[in-house]
């Protein structure tokens, strides 16, 4: 899943310490886009010398569903900040579980799982935290 953005355009310092400032993250321009969820630049092996780490901010639309996927081999964690998001998950996508603001959530690797923002009116916010420096990756489509 290719960039469109040069994400080392938003890093300041380096050299050890590497940030990317609230003010430069997003502007309706330097977004990127996965799977209908929209990404705010944030850090990955794309623009520091992470080797096992990426976290950026993802912004699902109001009714939005990011199509069922598993993370191959890595784990994930999500703190919602705004919103209240479902996930549809299990080998068959079985289960069902909401989460609302304020929830953290941790994803094994290898489950499969769909993400829908239930809301005809108010996007899902959220932190997200990969064990994997390269993002999308080792994302893989779930039949």
């Amino acid at each position: 899943m290719p960039d469109k953005i040069d994400l080392k355009q938003f890093i300041d310092g380096g050299n050890g310490i590497s940030t990317i400032r609230s003010s430069e993250v997003f502007d309706g321009k330097n977004f990127r886009g996965w799977n209908g969820i929209k990404y705010k630049a944030g850090l990955s092996n794309k623009n520091t010398s992470a080797r096992s780490l990426s976290m950026n901010v993802a912004t699902v639309a109001p009714g939005a569903i990011a199509y069922a996927h598993i993370h191959d081999g890595f784990e994930l964690m999500l703190y919602i900040m705004q919103g209240k998001v479902r996930h549809i998950y299990g080998k068959n996508l079985e289960h069902c579980l909401d989460n609302q603001a304020g929830d953290f959530i941790y994803i094994e690797p290898g489950v499969p799982h769909e993400v829908y923002n239930p809301s005809d009116s108010e996007p899902v916010v959220a932190v997200v935290a990969r064990s994997d420096a390269s993002e999308w990756q080792n994302i893989i489509p779930h039949p």
